[in-house]
């Protein structure tokens, strides 16, 4: 093998650990929360612990990166509805989904309850926010969400959501209810 060739390797082999450590911590961390260990992560993901610090030297830099993928992974659902949805209804859907959603993203819910992140995000957060920002946008002018109904308060009605599903011992019923009361009240 020649020395591209295997450089070549190296990084697809470095690339695959990334995406199973990612893969195993955003798994880890929803089952046991922020308190989860490293350790816990490198074994689920099958590597050894120096390969997840060779990737994300500190657990927040591993915490920061499930917070982007899953903030970008929300922002790309709010676009697609946004370009292909129907105006009226995807802000409705989009809500939806990331409450019936919050159990396994339970870190997610629990760093955005705490207001800190403690790090970074960036980018990540403020796409999210525009694509929000565009769903309700849509909603309002097709008159379904009052126009007086601002984006960050639809931010802040969905993360109690999600805590209430995550935390409140919530049935599918009660979720389904509690959602359309939060419409009721944005109309």
């Amino acid at each position: 093998m020649n020395d591209a060739a295997g450089a070549n390797r190296l990084r697809a082999d470095a690339r695959l650990n990334r995406a199973r450590i990612l893969e195993a911590a955003s798994a880890v961390f929803a089952e046991k929360g922020r308190t989860a260990s490293t350790e816990e992560v490198a074994a689920r993901a099958g590597v050894a612990i120096g390969t997840v610090f060779r990737h994300f030297p500190t657990k927040d830099a591993l915490l920061r990166e499930i917070m982007k993928d899953v903030l970008g992974r929300l922002a790309r659902e709010a676009e697609s509805l946004r370009i292909s949805g129907d105006p009226g209804t995807s802000l409705h859907l989009f809500f939806t989904h990331v409450v019936d959603q919050a159990a396994p993203t339970k870190t997610v819910v629990d760093l955005l309850a705490d207001g800190d992140l403690g790090f970074p995000v960036g980018d990540a957060a403020s796409l999210l926010h525009r694509e929000v920002h565009a769903l309700l946008l849509r909603a309002q002018q097709a008159g379904t969400v009052r126009a007086s109904v601002r984006t960050d308060e639809v931010l802040a009605l969905l993360a109690s959501m999600c805590m209430g599903a995550l935390y409140g011992g919530w049935t599918d019923d009660l979720r389904r209810r509690a959602i359309s009361i939060v419409f009721d009240g944005l109309q």
